[in-house]
């Protein structure tokens, strides 16, 4: 199985191609820069640069794209598109490191995190870009495509447990009333997503456990 890390330098990217390498999984890291994964193979190029010869060698895409800027925002869905452009009526399966801010806090799904009262201010406006992404994504039925919900409080730097338990469209919570797990479960849970491809054109969720 080959698999593509696209912004494989950032810190979500570069866990999850290490996580990749350590399963002896054949991975590619996609960097506009100098590569800083532990990636053996690297490809060189911007992600808006993207076509289709770039990735039909691969039978996984792994979309690491982050914006958090004001005026880049807006990149979470032109990003989106350029993939599922390129991507489009193929085998090849697209895995999305998403957010939180569009899980659904109750059964009939009308309300989400992002509009609960004690979600912070500051992260609305990344929680509206990605929830707008998240809601042209789901139309394309021409991309094999599965969206990663990470738990609310998502930690860069946090305890690699290896163990998490899987959601859906809902906020879950822990045995401890938790929302949270940490980048490096996280990228255990997306690698195990590419090997079990269970979740074709879903969006899951991930807490650790």
């Amino acid at each position: 199985m080959k698999i593509a890390v696209i912004c494989a330098n950032g810190k979500a990217g570069q866990l999850i191609v290490k996580e990749a390498k350590e399963r002896n999984l054949d991975v590619t890291a996609f960097v506009r820069s100098e590569n800083k994964s532990v990636a053996d193979k690297v490809i060189i190029k911007d992600l808006f640069d993207l076509k289709l010869d770039d990735l039909k060698n691969f039978d996984v895409v792994v979309d690491a794209f982050g914006a958090w800027t004001e005026d880049t925002l807006q990149q979470h869905s032109t990003s989106l598109k350029v993939l599922c452009d390129a991507l489009s009526q193929t085998d090849i399966r697209l895995i999305i490191v998403g957010g939180a801010g569009s899980l659904y806090v109750n059964n009939e799904h009308t309300v989400c995190l992002a509009d609960t009262p004690d979600f912070p201010d500051i992260f609305k406006p990344l929680a509206r870009a990605m929830a707008k992404a998240l809601e042209e994504l789901r139309l394309r039925n021409d991309v094999k495509w599965t969206y990663i919900s990470p738990a609310g409080d998502f930690q860069a730097d946090g305890e690699r447990t290896g163990k998490y338990i899987l959601g859906g469209e809902e906020l879950i919570l822990n045995s401890k009333g938790e929302s949270i797990i940490s980048y490096s479960d996280y990228a255990i849970a997306l690698v195990d997503e590419i090997i079990n491809k269970n979740n074709i054109q879903k969006r899951i969720s991930v807490v650790r456990k």
